[in-house]
């Protein structure tokens, strides 16, 4: 079917689910995002450059709160309903993140009450929900004895009503390690089918994650890629030592030229770039004493793993835990927060561009707006680094795009 089927990106971040979507042939409406950093991001690459959506003229294109949409856009997206073969994406996770404290009462966490809302208006045929491993786990204080949210969303998205046909679902958690992302990174993934939707008997929700599986290893051979991309094949060739330069886009910062493409990996994300300076490839300006500690620890610290405890202390780390990254192995999950992770052979932390590699990031997608940000700013803007850390890899995003096509197709 040469017809490209349509979608509505909720919480889109900055595009990574989009572009992966883009990517396996899917054609957006629109998609929501509430941080106008993320949405730069996401306009600039998917809307402006790639023409990715057929952005309805009744929506603004620019950032939107899901509520406010809500509200002031009841009735066009009354219009949709039935029509829309795709709704995709999954609320902000910090307050069910097992990476965070685990906040029940974030109000974030009420954007799951919102995303159904949507679901119950639009009523798409098929849904891709996503959202953090911690997502599927009991809040042991509260209320209801124990909350999963994960049920919550499943036990509303069967349950048919008035004008409401209701959903088969099934959810698991996905390690995208296991799909060519070289980063161990465990997320719940929920896919429906709306019961009136004629399909195959291979066709179950159930049978989407046995299609994932199944199609993986063909569908990165046909990348060009294998299913053990280590850190070092991601990012050996984004080094300082490459050659220092300028940084194109901060004054007072330094950056590097790429250096000789190394992995099968590299060949694939830089693709036609032209360029020499990597894109947002902005080094930390650390300090001495920075610098020491972090030479100290890719000298002698444990590779790999979250240094606590009397570890910390034996190498006079002050802040909270941090890992020293094991060239050799996938990296773990990315955070919001860089100066968590030491470079496995220079001492800095990594770049927005090492972040957006090991999230399976094309080099030629720019990222947009501040780097970093700090104190009570952390609650409302999302700079490159949290933009990247709370993306979807559209390499995952991609094989998830075609398995969900099978299934509108049949």
């Amino acid at each position: 079917m040469s017809e490209k089927r349509t979608y509505i990106d909720l919480f889109a971040g900055c595009g990574g689910l989009s572009l992966g979507l883009n990517q396996s042939g899917w054609k957006g409406i629109f998609a929501i995002e509430k941080s106008p950093f993320a949405f730069s991001t996401l306009k600039h690459n998917l809307i402006d450059n790639l023409n990715h959506f057929d952005w309805p003229f009744w929506l603004d294109q620019k950032e939107h709160d899901i509520n406010e949409v809500l509200k002031g856009y009841a009735n066009e997206l009354y219009e949709l309903r039935g029509k829309v073969d795709l709704v995709a994406g999954g609320p902000p996770c910090q307050g069910f993140s097992t990476a965070g404290r685990r906040i029940e009462n974030d109000k974030r966490n009420e954007l799951i009450h919102s995303y159904i809302k949507f679901i119950r208006v639009v009523q798409p045929k098929i849904i891709f929900f996503e959202n953090v491993k911690g997502f599927t786990q009991r809040f042991q204080r509260n209320k209801s004895k124990g909350l999963k949210y994960s049920e919550l969303v499943e036990k509303s998205l069967r349950r048919s009503g008035k004008n409401f046909i209701g959903y088969d679902v099934a959810g698991e958690l996905i390690n995208f390690s296991d799909f060519g992302i070289p980063q161990k990174r465990t997320r719940f993934i929920l896919v429906g089918i709306r019961k009136d939707i004629e399909i195959e008997k291979s066709c179950t929700p159930s049978n989407f994650f046995d299609k994932l599986f199944a199609n993986k290893e063909t569908f990165l051979i046909n990348k060009g890629i294998g299913l053990n991309t280590s850190l070092k094949d991601a990012i050996s060739d984004l080094l300082f030592q490459h050659g220092e330069v300028e940084s194109p886009d901060s004054k007072g910062f330094k950056s590097a030229q790429y250096g000789k493409i190394e992995s099968n990996y590299q060949t694939f994300l830089r693709g036609e770039n032209e360029n020499n300076i990597p894109d947002s490839h902005r080094f930390s300006n650390h300090g001495e004493n920075t610098i020491s500690l972090f030479e100290n620890l890719i000298e002698n610290a444990p590779r790999g793993k979250k240094l606590e405890g009397k570890i910390k202390k034996i190498f006079n780390i002050k802040k909270r835990g941090i890992t020293v990254l094991s060239e050799g192995d996938k990296a773990p999950t990315l955070t919001s927060h860089p100066d968590d992770y030491v470079h496995y052979s220079e001492p800095r932390i990594l770049t927005v561009r090492e972040y957006a590699r090991i999230q399976s990031f094309p080099d030629w997608y720019a990222f947009k707006e501040k780097y970093t940000t700090g104190g009570h700013l952390r609650r409302t803007e999302v700079p490159r680094y949290t933009q990247i850390g709370n993306a979807i890899p559209p390499l995952f995003g991609e094989q998830a795009g075609l398995a969900l096509k099978d299934f509108i197709n049949a």
